[in-house]
């Protein structure tokens, strides 16, 4: 895990000093931390959305449950872990308190159908965007009273934390796809 973190803050360092595709094609400058980490958090949102919605409302309760995947949460569980996360991560950089929902990363009880998740999910990344321009050169490295650990106290690491916790994600939600015959639409 601690590689993929530092993976990505390389990645993030090599996209901010250059230029980014914006969805029309068209060079996009980046010249600050914020739409670099933006830039990220797009990439990422646009390959979770469209996986969360290519799978069957009635498959969101599917959990494999042969060999190493005892136990595990099921599709829509994931989902809802991932946007809860997504929402603690805003509300840390954004120096609010997550909601208990948000902070046991579980999401809302009331969230069930594949309508409610796909928008709290949908919720969650707009959150980041917001998160995401409230990170400037002068307060992404200085400590933040208020953190979900002791290691991540500055607003980069809890940004480029929420981009790697939804990749992670988003690898499971890909094979829970690809068990139940559905190819991703970011591999179509």
């Amino acid at each position: 895990m601690r590689s993929s973190h530092w993976l990505l803050a390389f990645s993030l360092l090599l996209v901010s000093s250059g230029p980014a595709r914006a969805q029309d094609n068209k060079l996009t400058p980046i010249s600050t931390v914020s739409q670099a980490l933006d830039f990220w958090i797009t990439n990422t949102e646009n390959r979770v959305v469209p996986a969360a919605d290519a799978m069957p409302g009635e498959k969101y309760s599917f959990a494999p449950t042969a060999g190493e995947f005892t136990g595990v949460r099921t599709f829509a569980q994931q989902i809802k872990h991932l946007a809860a996360n997504n929402y603690r991560m805003a509300a840390y950089i954004l120096n609010q308190t997550p909601t208990p929902e948000q902070a046991s990363e579980a999401g809302p009880d009331t969230v069930q159908s594949k309508a409610q998740i796909m928008d709290y999910l949908k919720g969650s990344f707009a959150a980041l965007h917001q998160a995401m321009a409230a990170i400037n050169e002068g307060n992404m490295l200085k400590p933040m009273a208020a953190s979900p650990s002791p290691q991540q106290k500055t607003r980069l690491q809890l940004g480029i934390d929420a981009i790697a916790h939804s990749n992670n994600h988003y690898g499971q939600m890909v094979e829970y796809l690809r068990m139940n015959g559905i190819i991703p639409p970011a591999s179509r």
